[in-house]
């Protein structure tokens, strides 16, 4: 489904993401894991158009899109989080998650002026989708309250729901479970497996190892900008040096 074929980033002189090659495979959980600086944020990021790579391919579906703005990739059925919430705390929960629908809505100046039927049951009927998202990753109860008035692991799972709002195909979710407790991990962790049981195919960066090892079919790890190993849960566990770098002796 996406196929990263030696991928490079250089800033300046530091080299980001050196010569990376990924695959990864439609219906499955894609980890990607390393240190603070290893590349993975880059990496994401490239993948989804906020940065042009210096060299290499991004193939999705078949199409390289490679160097394409966020939104053309949005409209070819790529979605993502990020590390930092992108929340609009002036907006009520639904409204947040209903823009992520803007790509598939037909809102034209003068429709929007005149407010025709037809701007009205669209309007109606992404309200709706917005709503059964919203009860899908278990927000529902926080339909009309103010982004501003709900907690970080809500929002954390709003923002997973605005990204579904697109209809992606693939999701790269950047650290969903950063800064929450134990409960939030575990609410977070549900709701991943039940976006991938859907048919959503995802790729995740996260430092929490337990749900990295719990979720992922594939874990890809980087180190320095380089792709240190990959493979299952158990092969990358037992993996000396990703023991010794990444997951600790005891792990």
């Amino acid at each position: 489904m996406l196929h990263i074929e030696n991928l490079c980033k250089t800033f300046g002189g530091v080299n980001a993401v050196q010569n990376v090659s990924i695959r990864i495979k439609a219906g499955t959980i894609h980890a990607v894991i390393g240190p603070n600086g290893a590349g993975k944020t880059t990496l994401f990021n490239l993948i989804t158009g906020v940065y042009v790579p210096t060299s290499g391919k991004i193939m999705f579906n078949g199409e390289n899109v490679a160097g394409m703005s966020p939104d053309q990739l949005a409209g070819r059925g790529m979605s993502r989080t990020f590390q930092n919430l992108q929340i609009c705390m002036n907006m009520s929960a639904i409204e947040n998650v209903m823009t992520g629908a803007h790509l598939r809505l037909n809102h034209g100046l003068l429709a929007g002026m005149l407010r025709l039927p037809s701007l009205c049951a669209q309007d109606r009927l992404c309200r709706d989708e917005a709503a059964q998202l919203m009860h899908f990753a278990g927000v529902g109860q926080y339909l009309t309250s103010s982004a501003s008035q709900l907690s970080y692991g809500v929002l954390k799972r709003l923002e997973i729901a605005r990204a579904l709002a697109a209809r992606p195909a693939i999701l790269l979710l950047d650290e969903p479970a950063a800064g929450l407790n134990p409960s939030e991990t575990g609410e977070i962790e549900e709701l991943i497996s039940k976006v991938a049981k859907s048919g959503v195919s995802i790729v995740l960066v996260e430092h929490d190892m337990k749900l990295v090892m719990n979720l992922s079919d594939t874990i890809s790890v980087l180190d320095y900008g380089k792709k240190l190993t990959e493979g299952s849960p158990a092969e990358v566990r037992a993996n000396p040096d990703v023991i010794a770098a990444y997951l600790g002796a005891s792990t």
